[in-house]
């Protein structure tokens, strides 16, 4: 296959089929580098050298009543993660002023659980107002479960810009991640952001027994959902939930999987997310090739690469911060 002309076929709006994005997925590691060129090339058109930084905090840790398999939070987990209930907004303000002063663009405020309670969104509501008080140009992006259409609407007239809800697997895999929760209900969130005027951020967790044409599928499905940043995590398999042990990913497969992500989502931004310390090792820089946002810093219970290592690769690869407020980028 020609990458590169493929990649100059979707810049100028051609849609790959299965076949294609199969051959990308299955490509020979000797075509690693010619795919991440054509990925770049992409990339490229649409951001330049410009790689956004989003930092969690986890406002809410443990506790939850879904079965996920992945989640070191879920009922079925018996992994020795720190629990607490909701923190209290000034916390939550301190985190957004931190991530201010290290030049990130997107905060996240994620909590565990099924959905939020209306407690909780009173806390975000008002831990977002004073945030865009001090930071108007920050990117705020709320991970709360899933949505009521008038919780939506309250997060919208705070000030909130992105929600995420991640679909994190095929509709055909779903049921063997979890089962307290549909696929459809995933979805429905993401819509629910929508709606209410909010950027739909939603994305997928690699790794976790899908075949390729699951992977396939899923970037589709977010295409078809628009959802305009798509964070791609690679499984950190957690010892005591259900799909400990489980060790399906090589780095250059994760790279394959950001390029083939890239190809089906070429405007969107695209972020190599949780598990991509472990999974792609000292290739992590590849991935921005592809990629062209990453987390600063720890996930929600896992620890990350130090924000002043991510910088100096930043550096290092001739790259520059994206601090383009959401409201006014464009691709």
């Amino acid at each position: 296959m020609n990458y590169q002309q493929l990649a100059q076929r979707v810049i100028d709006g051609y849609v790959i089929t299965d076949e294609e994005a199969l051959a990308i997925l299955e490509s020979p590691d000797t075509e690693l580098l010619a795919v991440l060129d054509a990925a770049y090339r992409i990339r490229y058109h649409y951001y330049g050298n410009k790689v956004k930084l989003n930092m969690i905090i986890n406002t809410k840790s443990g506790l939850c009543p879904e079965n996920c398999g992945y989640c070191s939070q879920s009922i079925v987990s018996t992994a020795p993660i720190e629990k607490y209930p909701m923190m209290k907004q000034q916390e939550i303000i301190d985190g957004a002023n931190r991530a201010a002063s290290l030049q990130v663009g997107t905060y996240c405020i994620v909590a565990s659980g099924r959905g939020p309670r209306n407690q909780e969104i009173d806390i975000v509501v008002d831990s977002v107002k004073e945030i865009k008080e001090h930071h108007p140009e920050m990117t705020v992006c709320a991970c709360l479960g899933i949505l009521k259409p008038e919780q939506a609407q309250r997060l919208k007239e705070a000030g909130v810009d992105r929600y995420n809800h991640n679909i994190n697997t095929s509709a055909r895999n779903h049921t063997n991640i979890t089962t307290s929760h549909t696929y459809d209900d995933r979805v429905q969130t993401v819509e629910r952001a929508k709606e209410a005027g909010i950027s739909p951020c939603s994305g997928v967790i690699v790794g976790m027994k899908e075949t390729k044409q699951d992977v396939v599928d899923m970037a589709r499905s977010l295409h078809a959902l628009d959802a305009d940043s798509i964070p791609v995590n690679f499984l950190n398999a957690i010892d005591g939930t259900p799909l400990e042990g489980t060790n399906e990913l090589n780095p250059r497969y994760c790279l394959k999987v950001l390029a083939l992500f890239r190809f089906i989502n070429p405007t969107k931004e695209i972020r190599v997310s949780g598990g991509r310390e472990v999974n792609l090792g000292h290739m992590q820089p590849l991935g921005l090739y592809p990629a062209n946002s990453i987390f600063l810093g720890d996930y929600l219970t896992t620890d990350g690469q130090p924000g002043d290592d991510d910088k100096k690769m930043l550096e290092q690869l001739g790259f520059e911060i994206d601090l383009t407020p959401l409201q006014q980028a464009s691709c």
